[in-house]
């Protein structure tokens, strides 16, 4: 008797997903718990799990299915019945069944032939790297492979290729390629980029947005780090990163205007007596903002703690529904792609949005007159005008500027 598999709960608000890609095809065995499927829902991609162990029977929907929450997607089968012992190609062409040979116990499976189970972080990795999973050496349970195990092979080979060749080679000749020809690509887009491209495009519909720009010289939190770089890893574990200086800022900031931590329901204003930060997040599959709850009530290494976190499941894929909704104020680091200057835009419903951006000398006039190459940043603060008046952001924006150039406010609450 075969067992369906269903889309299971996907959190508060979420009732459907796309189906991203089959992990087993019909015909391989499946332990329970196992992942058969990953879907694509408005936040994050969930694995599916097998109800049971058993053999895949078949698939119920096909890739980019829009499937709703306790739609049946496969259907899991015995493993007794599964592999029949092919009475029907045994038989002779009298119909008479042929006597038992060799072949009725099946042969030892070739590890090499057996179909690979990626996990959607290591397929990713495989497609990113362009490496043959045969031909690696799984080093997970049964034999898996893991992201380590890739990024190895990649390593290997691309030592591999540096590697002086002691055989003479003819150089390639390039196929001849058509005069003038132009191609294009359709790729279909994933639900998580669908929705992000609506959130932001209903944010600039909806909200008066604005941004005020400051900068700040980031010498003093460069000389902090640089002092308290080692004993603060010792003792915690962990980096002593710039997003902490940051987040410790704006929270700083935001109980001292709390317009810029609010939001606006219906004709009412919503305000919070704490700080969940949603810090952007890159990941495979586009731009994802989990929370940081409670951040005023945090540590430095609470804090940074909590973003590595963040950032290594964003790559696993691996983070939950939860740890995304909510939210009171987002930051946002486009200084580590190289930006200069950007004016981001609000993750609704909240208020308001700070942008980093790149750190690079540039000349400075000193109090005394003088002039002196420092490390600046420039700093954005986007806002929905209809919540927040000018004086409000720009108080805020100073407020995290004095803060950052002056970290010793961070430590006696000024």
């Amino acid at each position: 008797m075969a067992t369906d598999v269903q889309v299971p709960t996907l959190g508060e608000s979420i009732t459907e997903a796309t189906l991203g890609e089959w992990l087993k095809q019909p015909g391989e065995t499946v332990g329970r718990d196992e992942p058969i499927a990953s879907l694509e829902t408005d936040k994050v991609a969930v694995e599916v799990p097998s109800p049971v162990a058993g053999v895949l029977q078949e698939h119920v929907v096909a890739v980019g299915d829009t499937i709703e929450v306790g739609a049946v997607i496969a259907r899991i089968g015995d493993s007794k019945g599964a592999a029949p012992a092919k009475a029907e190609a045994a038989k002779d062409a009298s119909g008479k069944s042929a006597p038992a040979t060799a072949e009725a116990t099946p042969p030892a499976a070739d590890p090499d032939s057996q179909p690979l189970t990626l996990s959607p972080a290591v397929r990713r990795l495989v497609l990113e790297h362009g490496v043959d999973p045969s031909k690696i050496h799984g080093t997970g349970k049964d034999g898996r492979l893991t992201k380590d195990d890739v990024l190895a092979a990649a390593k290997a080979e691309k030592a591999e290729a540096r590697e002086p060749s002691m055989e003479r080679v003819e150089p390639a000749v390039a196929a001849p390629v058509a005069s003038g020809e132009r191609r294009e690509e359709r790729v279909r887009m994933t639900r998580l980029r669908q929705t992000i491209a609506k959130r932001l495009k209903d944010a600039q519909n909806t909200a008066a947005l604005l941004t005020t720009f400051n900068d700040v010289d980031m010498t003093a939190v460069m000389d902090a780090r640089k002092q308290y770089k080692e004993l603060f890893e010792k003792k915690h574990g962990i980096r002593l990163g710039f997003m902490g200086f940051f987040v410790q800022a704006a929270c700083l900031a935001l109980r001292d205007v709390p317009s810029v931590n609010a939001r606006i329901d219906g004709d009412e204003i919503v305000y919070h007596d704490y700080v969940d930060v949603s810090v952007a997040v890159s990941a495979p599959n586009g731009l994802v903002v989990p929370v940081i709850r409670n951040a005023d009530q945090m540590t430095f290494a609470e804090i940074e703690n909590t973003i590595a976190d963040f950032g290594k499941r964003a790559k696993d894929g691996t983070l939950s529904m939860d740890e995304m909704r909510g939210g009171t104020f987002t930051i946002s680091n486009g200084g580590v792609f190289g930006s200069l200057l950007s004016t981001p835009i609000i993750n609704p419903p909240q208020s308001a949005v700070l942008g980093m951006h790149r750190i690079e000398q540039r000349p400075v006039v000193m109090p005394d007159g003088s002039i002196a190459a420092r490390p600046m940043m420039y700093l954005a603060l986007s806002y929905d005008h209809r919540l927040v008046d000018g004086r409000e952001a720009v108080t805020a924006l100073v407020r995290m500027k004095e803060a950052l150039e002056d970290p010793m406010r961070l430590l006696i609450d000024l």
